[in-house]
């Protein structure tokens, strides 16, 4: 796997809370979930906890990883000062999950996946399968086309690396509709769309 710095954390610890509102599709989510009668539900890469807080404030149970420990500070604040609670863990994600099979009957993803090269983003892909249960929910964000930095260094098909930007030497992969379908062709599709940033959403279940 190819591995560059990632500069986040210092985003986090010079910004603090960078994204205050849920995704726009959040509420369809928990709706589809409180159907289901999920009850659990993990929010791979949760940032500075717009989504973690989100899902407690609506009566899951959350799990929360980051690879950066200013997000998981800023999550675990978040949830102290709203009196709620998730069980936060710093984690790589591209990495096997800390966690049991089938565990999760939900698993949330807004724009992670795609910072790894392709076998990376392969591997994340198989964990998410390994933890989710069957007929357990998947909704998961990535980007499309490039943004923000002026300077790219392409190591992949559609993978590249901005040299400029505040993202800086964080690998970016450029998904096409059919290749993030492909990627999770053991699930049934259920919906896609661009959302309003431009990145590609995706729910789906578990078969």
């Amino acid at each position: 796997m190819e591995t560059t710095p990632n500069p986040w954390n210092e985003i986090f610890k010079q910004n603090g809370r960078v994204f205050n509102n849920p995704h726009p599709d959040m509420p369809r989510i928990a709706k589809l979930m409180k159907e289901r009668g999920a009850k659990t539900v993990l929010d791979l890469g949760n940032g500075t906890g717009r989504h973690s807080v989100y899902f407690a404030q609506n009566g899951f149970t959350v799990f929360g990883l980051d690879s950066s420990p200013e997000a998981i500070r800023a999550t675990q604040k978040w949830l102290s000062d709203e009196g709620l609670t998730a069980e936060l863990k710093l984690g790589n994600v591209s990495e096997e999950l800390p966690y049991q099979n089938a565990f999760f009957d939900a698993v949330v993803s807004v724009q992670v996946i795609n910072h790894g090269d392709i076998a990376a983003i392969k591997r994340i892909a198989q964990e998410i399968t390994r933890i989710l249960k069957p007929g357990g929910l998947l909704f998961i964000t990535v980007a499309t086309v490039r943004n923000q930095a002026k300077n790219w260094k392409q190591i992949e098909p559609n993978t590249f690396i901005p040299l400029d930007g505040r993202e800086k030497g964080l690998i970016h992969h450029f998904f096409t509709a059919e290749e993030l379908q492909e990627l999770f062709s053991g699930f049934t599709i259920n919906d896609t769309h661009l959302d309003q940033t431009g990145h590609y959403c995706l729910t789906a279940t578990k078969k």
